[in-house]
């Protein structure tokens, strides 16, 4: 599974990739986490606001921190 979590290095940011983190844990899954902090990268992923969650190539959150649990029905969906 791959996992890229958008954004400068904002403290949302930062929540996110470490929700992200928790989830994969509580699931026990392995996954390929990545953070894209290249503003280019972010735009070319079609995020206008950050922070941005894409799982396998599919952008599935923008502009929010989504809880734990809800990080977890995404992956789940994706498994």
């Amino acid at each position: 599974m791959e996992i890229k979590v958008y954004g400068p290095g904002c403290r949302n940011c930062e929540k996110l990739k470490e929700n992200v983190i928790n989830a994969l844990a509580e699931l026990d899954v392995a996954a390929n986490v990545e953070k894209v902090e290249d503003m280019s990268e972010i735009a070319k992923a079609g995020i206008l606001s950050t922070p941005g969650l894409e799982i396998n190539g599919e952008v599935k959150v923008k502009g929010q921190v989504p809880k734990v649990a809800k990080i977890k029905e995404l992956i789940k969906a994706e498994l």
